[in-house]
């Protein structure tokens, strides 16, 4: 790996703590809720074609999730939709925010270990007050130089970030779980970047083209970047 790197970007749902898992048992208590009118299945059709339409409105995470599952509820349900039926979607999404921070095995140990010889950096999207409420319960705060919750994860965002850090792409690696997100576009911009797969990936965030660059590493648990950056 490039002995030039001086900052380190950890993306921080399911490369950090777990997230993903949370969403999926969500949708499916939430679909659960409208099989009178359709099929789980269907619902979850539904429920997903109207997360991705409404993620330029609304942008990352709960909040967004939130109110497409209301929208879902009227495509399903119309004009005979139930107010208990809203409450529970409302509910279900506040219980959310109430979730356990459960950090990924091997993270504090990494970040103690890197803290000091690197710059590193927080670089996720989502929610704002919902990140940065989860990077304080996690206790991991201390760790960073510099905490960037991000709208949306391009080549763009990742320049302004690197531009805010006053740091070259060369010297610039970021770590993440998210091909699409974590991966491609900070290689397009010349840095460098380590996937670390999670078994649980969001439908939107997958890809299917196979990775050939010189700059990018595949590891299959955090533990394993300690040996190349500490040679």
């Amino acid at each position: 790996m490039n002995n030039q790197i001086r900052v380190i970007a950890f993306d921080a749902d399911d490369t950090l703590w777990v997230n993903e898992p949370y969403f999926r048992a969500s949708e499916l208590e939430f679909c659960a809720l409208l099989t009178d009118f359709m099929p789980i299945n269907e619902v979850m059709a539904i429920l997903y074609e109207t997360e991705i339409s409404n993620l330029k409105l609304y942008g990352y995470g709960i909040k967004g999730f939130m109110l497409s599952m209301i929208e879902t509820i009227d495509k399903v349900c119309g004009d005979t939709a139930k107010p208990e039926t809203t409450r529970a979607a409302i509910a279900l999404g506040k219980s959310m925010f109430l979730k356990p921070i459960e950090l990924l095995e091997g993270v504090e140990e990494v970040l103690k270990s890197l803290h000091g010889k690197y710059k590193l950096v927080v670089a996720t999207k989502g929610d704002l007050l919902d990140q940065e409420r989860k990077l304080q319960r996690s206790g991991l705060h201390h760790y960073f130089h510099h905490i960037e919750i991000m709208s949306d994860k391009q080549e763009n965002d990742y320049q302004k970030l690197l531009k805010h850090l006053d740091c070259p792409p060369q010297e610039f690696l970021m770590v993440g779980n998210s091909l699409k997100s974590d991966i491609l576009p900070v290689l397009a911009i010349g840095g460098h970047a380590i996937h670390i797969p999670y078994h649980i990936t969001w439908l939107h965030e997958q890809i299917e083209e196979q990775i050939e660059h010189i700059n990018f590493y595949q590891m299959d648990a955090l533990m394993a970047i300690l040996p190349k950056l500490m040679a």
